[in-house]
């Protein structure tokens, strides 16, 4: 996915998973989208629980913390209402500007 990127030119949104192990393989995904010269617009965490754990807060507060990156939830959704569920994410700041690290 990395080399598809990079032949698009395109920012990369970061999808992770918020349960144990999350941290190293997004903070690493991270690395990965800057070491190609791309730029890391940020990171969704899905499924985001209903109620999330201690550990998936804790999660999204170090991802977020340690990139320097927005790091936003989408809940888990039918198929048919993706697009709703996708419609509550910070697209339109993604798109516009690539937010860098701190």
């Amino acid at each position: 996915m990395r080399d598809f990127a990079v032949d698009v030119g395109l920012p990369v949104l970061i999808a992770a998973s918020p349960g144990l192990g999350t941290i190293n393989h997004t903070l690493l995904s991270i690395e990965a989208v800057l070491a190609a010269g791309l730029s890391p617009v940020g990171v969704v965490i899905t499924p985001w629980p209903a109620e999330p754990t201690e550990l998936e807060r804790s999660n999204r507060h170090t991802v977020a913390g340690l990139s320097g990156l927005e790091v936003s939830t989408l809940s888990v959704v039918l198929p048919d209402s993706l697009a709703e569920g996708g419609g509550s994410l910070p697209i339109e700041t993604w798109l516009s500007e690539p937010v860098g690290r701190n």
